[in-house]
């Protein structure tokens, strides 16, 4: 059992936890960058790469589907999507972003296992490309602390 206080600022311990990651390849450019500021953000964290699985799937919207067959199996302390939805000039955009947010929420809800969800829906490429380490290295962050806190609530 980890601290209640944890992640008050303290650097969270991800060395007993198994981590999943769901990786779009919409996007690649933007999502491979995601999925390796990720991992390595989980390797510092303490996550030991053989506790990491790293899927790929087609688009965003295919990724909450593969979070919920990952939370099925109970393996996974906490789960990570990762995808890049760019604005393009048709209501696509806004189906894509509501239904894979919606998506990945629900397996969470379902399963009671934390997603960190790194999902980034842009205005355009410049804007993905300026947060795609950053929001790699916030869901690993994210997915180590939530499944340490959930731990302290079971």
């Amino acid at each position: 059992m980890f601290g209640a206080n944890q992640g008050r600022g303290e650097r969270q311990d991800g060395s007993r936890l198994s981590i999943g990651i769901v990786q779009a390849r919409f996007n690649e450019h933007i999502t491979n960058a995601l999925a390796e500021a990720c991992k390595a953000e989980l390797a510092a964290l303490g996550v030991a790469g053989q506790n990491i699985t790293h899927v790929r799937v087609p688009g965003a919207l295919e990724v909450a589907p593969a979070l919920q067959a990952m939370a099925a199996t109970g393996r996974y302390d906490a789960l990570v999507a990762l995808g890049c939805i760019i604005r393009g000039e048709t209501y696509h955009f806004e189906l894509v972003a509501n239904e894979s947010g919606a998506g990945v929420t629900r397996v969470a809800l379902d399963h009671r296992v934390p997603i960190a969800n790194a999902i980034l829906t842009t205005e355009n490429n410049e804007q993905a490309l300026a947060r795609q380490t950053e929001k790699g290295r916030d869901a690993a962050q994210v997915a180590v602390e939530m499944a340490n806190l959930l731990d302290t609530l079971a």
